[in-house]
């Protein structure tokens, strides 16, 4: 006798709709992280611009106070400011500069020595 099918079970009928539905949903799940991958690289993209901007922006100002500091630190700039601060600072007479010289650097054979004096008899014999 022929099954009808009124009577053939639940899993059978609705199991191609199920596929259809998990197929569609993957389909679509796929999709929307696509798009939010792509709408992430975008953000981070303007968030790296967005910081070169700021970078770019810092070293000039970085530059413009290297400059200011030049400047300040230039013998002009100073005698300018003690006069206008009154300060009464006066270039030094020559009798007050002293001059000192650098020590001679050390030669390599001072070294050299200390190292065989320092050596065992024994080692020195073999």
């Amino acid at each position: 006798m022929a099954k009808n099918r009124k009577h053939q079970s639940a899993a059978i009928r609705f199991g191609p709709a199920l596929k259809a539905f998990l197929l569609c949903l993957l389909i679509g799940g796929s999709g929307v992280g696509y798009v939010w991958q792509k709408n992430q690289i975008y953000d981070l993209g303007q968030q790296i611009r967005k910081r070169e901007i700021r970078l770019k922006v810092l070293q000039d100002q970085n530059d413009g106070l290297r400059r200011q500091l030049a400047f300040m630190k230039s013998p002009a700039f100073l005698q300018e400011r003690v006069k206008e601060l009154n300060l009464g600072l006066v270039q030094p007479q020559a009798s007050q500069v002293w001059y000192l010289q650098e020590p001679a650097p050390e030669s390599n054979h001072a070294g050299r020595q200390l190292a065989l004096r320092q050596m065992s008899p024994i080692a020195m014999n073999e």
